[in-house]
């Protein structure tokens, strides 16, 4: 569920050396003995998500150098940070002209390895989402562009490959959120229609009064309020993509008309003399199933075998997780630009947080809930507090709103406390981790993880608890306040007593 990182060196010991540093850190490791091997696992289309490269200059055969411009001249911008034996300033100035984003000298430390890859991956992450814009925008968004580790998502990609490469009408069927103009415009951006109009229609948002002028047009004059001509949709999109969304929700007598635009490629404007021929693909998308509107009546079965021509079905974001902390990443390069916030990235519970939740609204609630953590952040990275309304419907967190200062009048508005959240992990109760990261956990940690444990265990008699800890009791009075377990001596004096 985390960050995968491509090790690329000739050097077998270097190689573990990297793969157990990387891993300790919480990273997903793939290795590669040379430039060949490397460049087959970064540019194969049915291959592992690499999100950033540690690659040494050094190595026989397709070098460091060689790689860096394999890697530029194939468009592939994963984030490479480079490792050699010599630092020379001639050393590290060509390699950064090569297109590496970072240099780091052998024998690389754990800190300063995980500060590079960090900084690889939140620049590597924005460089994406500026891409992706720029694409759209130019309607050249192509099949790269949704990189992916789902294996479902894998082989819908590679699905949609393949019908790319004609113009049969495609019907994409997913949730609400899952993403389907994206691989529509995707599907576009790797057909002949490349950089051609790209037109959206909304069939849900439509009066059903002007479906038939919306699509196709109308002349000046053809109705009341018709003061000048319209093209229509269908007209706009011509030679390039129409992309119906929600298709299901047409009326049945625009369903009539749209299936005759689609049979002859021709358009009658309301009020016009001639028809108008257009050269378009038809995509459409629907978060309904279809057959079942055909079967009740609500859908014209020859309408819908004209679109179900070649159907792609969308997972929901639950059955692609591996995605989620990549779009979560992505997200936030963006919306840390769009606010002007310097946010390092997402802490590992922040992001197991978001990868265990089910996220009914998909893609476009987790784009949404990026956003407002961003907005909320305060500290250098998102972390579970910035996703209060996630963790309160998650077993294993707690949220807590502290009340209003008792000092101040009420008469007086306060300012509202954020809310506190308490990450309790769901584990065995008899165990204790002592290690957090790659480091070990301080002593003080592990008393407050006994001593609460305790409490649970024994229900909070502290007799019993001071007994089996061998501690005193005002001791143990005193180490609760301190880790905060308790408000005062006198609180818990009364629970014991209970």
């Amino acid at each position: 569920m985390t960050a995968t990182v491509l090790v690329v060196d000739d050097d077998p010991v270097q190689r573990r050396l990297l793969d157990a540093m990387l891993k300790r850190s919480g990273y997903g490791v793939v290795t590669a003995e040379n430039g060949e091997a490397a460049l087959a696992l970064v540019g194969g289309t049915d291959s592992e998500r690499i999100d950033a490269i540690v690659l040494d200059l050094n190595m026989p055969g397709l070098d460091g150098m060689g790689l860096l411009a394999a890697l530029r001249e194939r468009e592939i911008a994963t984030p490479v940070i480079v490792q050699t034996a010599n630092g020379s300033i001639e050393t590290v100035v060509s390699a950064m002209r090569a297109g590496a984003i970072d240099f780091v000298v052998k024998p690389v430390g754990a800190e300063r390895l995980q500060v590079s890859l960090k900084n690889a991956l939140k620049l590597g992450a924005l460089e994406h989402e500026l891409r992706h814009i720029k694409r759209r925008a130019s309607n050249t968004l192509g099949f790269r562009d949704l990189a992916t580790k789902s294996p479902d998502m894998a082989r819908v990609v590679r699905l949609a490959e393949r019908a790319a490469k004609s113009n049969i009408p495609i019907l994409i069927e997913g949730e609400s959120g899952v993403g389907k103009e994206v691989l529509a415009r995707a599907i576009q951006g790797s057909s002949d229609r490349k950089g051609k109009p790209f037109v959206t229609v909304n069939c849900g948002a439509i009066p059903h009064n002007l479906v038939e002028s919306i699509l196709f047009g109308h002349e000046k004059g053809a109705f009341t309020g018709a003061t000048e001509r319209h093209l229509g949709k269908f007209v706009e999109a011509n030679g390039g993509t129409l992309f119906l969304d929600e298709v299901g929700e047409l009326p049945l007598d625009a369903q009539v008309k749209l299936l005759r635009a689609i049979q002859e490629s021709e358009v009658d404007p309301v009020g016009g003399k001639k028809s108008v021929r257009v050269d378009i693909r038809i995509i459409s998308a629907t978060n309904k199933s279809l057959l079942d509107q055909v079967k009740r009546g609500d859908f014209r079965e020859d309408l819908y075998y004209r679109l179900n021509v070649f159907p792609i079905t969308l997972p929901p974001l639950r059955q692609r997780r591996e995605d989620i902390p990549d779009l979560a990443r992505r997200f936030l390069a963006r919306f840390a630009a769009e606010e002007g916030k310097k946010l390092d990235g997402i802490s590992a519970d922040a992001l197991r947080l978001i990868a265990s939740y089910d996220w009914p609204g998909n893609v476009r609630q987790l784009e949404n809930a990026m956003f407002r953590a961003t907005v909320l952040a305060d500290g250098p990275e998102l972390g579970v507090a910035e996703f209060p309304q996630i963790a309160a419907q998650m077993e294993g967190y707690d949220v807590h709103i502290p009340p209003a200062p008792a000092s101040a009048p009420r008469t007086e508005p306060h300012a509202e406390a954020p809310p506190r959240i308490i990450h309790m992990p769901v584990r065995d109760p008899n165990s204790l981790e002592l290690v957090s990261g790659s480091d070990m956990r301080k002593l003080d940690e592990l008393e407050r993880d006994i001593i609460t444990f305790a409490l649970a265990h024994y229900r909070g008699h502290m007799s019993e608890v001071s007994r089996k800890l061998g501690i005193g009791r005002s001791t143990l009075y005193r180490k609760l306040k301190d880790y905060g377990l308790i408000e005062s001596e006198g609180a818990s004096e009364e629970t014991d007593a209970a």
